[in-house]
């Protein structure tokens, strides 16, 4: 099998080399790409690469931050103004993944991975897109809703909120080999509180449907009360309503049913 690398300077030649051609990929940290290569993966003839440093700009300013797509784990570890982004991005892999890894290509990576657009996606993330369609910014939900529809398409960067307290947003993984296994559920929780009440509740799960989701049975439970040990149990007993999981290596579906309640209480009532 032959394979070819096209390396750009800018991200909208990377963009239009990958809508022109069906089996090109594009190569971030090469995490994802390099692994489908090695395997023998035959429907991938094109690697493209951008040496665009946008891709590498993080903007920690706002009560938004932005982070180009070809921002590390490493990197993100260094920043002490995205500390709150810390344990998730801890949470993937050993050093040397986190060394390549990507923001960009976390957004791809398929059960038991994708930790990080766990905590992206309670945070309410939005992702901009460049491809044959041009520019735009689409909800991380409906990005991950398409993903596997995505092929042509370059991510450019991700923007989330910043949590208002370092208790607002919570994050859990749950792995057998600690930190850099598979995930068997990942959880996470964006908990603004307005006049002693949650006001925008989000609670993203990993490993629990074919792509990382919401628990919106659970975020219902929490809207607009206070977060109490009720509250949070009736949150925890709704953590599986509308999930999907599959059986794996890891654990089956009903195991992953059984637990996320009490993996979800733990996180809100902040114990281990």
């Amino acid at each position: 099998m032959t394979v070819t690398v096209k390396t750009f300077t800018s991200s909208s030649e990377a963009a239009a080399a990958l809508s022109s051609d069906r089996n090109a990929r594009y190569l971030g940290g090469g995490t994802l790409v390099m692994r489908a290569l090695n395997e023998g993966d035959i429907s991938l003839s094109t690697v493209v690469r951008a040496n665009d440093q946008a891709l590498m700009r993080i903007d920690p300013s706002g009560p938004r931050i932005t982070l180009g797509a070809g921002v590390t784990f490493a990197r993100i570890l260094g920043e002490r103004d995205l500390s709150f982004l810390h344990a998730p991005a801890r949470s993937i892999g050993g050093p040397a993944v986190r060394n390549m890894g990507t923001v960009g290509g976390n957004l791809f990576a398929p059960n038991p991975y994708g930790d990080f657009t766990v905590a992206l996606l309670a945070l309410d993330a939005t992702v901009a897109l460049q491809g044959g369609f041009g520019s735009r910014d689409i909800p991380i939900e409906e990005f991950l809703q398409s993903r596997d529809r995505q092929a042509g398409t370059l991510v450019l960067s991700v923007s989330c909120t910043r949590p208002t307290s370092a208790e607002a947003f919570r994050y859990r993984k749950i792995a057998r080999i600690k930190p850099k296994g598979g995930s068997v559920i990942t959880l996470a929780a964006h908990l603004p509180i307005s006049g002693g009440r949650i006001a925008g509740a989000r609670i993203a799960l990993g490993s629990m449907a074919p792509t990382q989701i919401r628990a919106r049975a659970a975020e219902r439970a929490l809207e607009g009360r206070a977060l109490d040990a009720a509250t949070v149990a009736a949150a925890a007993s709704a953590a599986a309503e509308g999930t999907s999981p599959s059986d794996s290596a890891l654990g089956s579906a009903w195991y992953r049913r059984e637990i996320v309640g009490v993996h979800l209480r733990r996180l809100l009532l902040g114990q281990e």
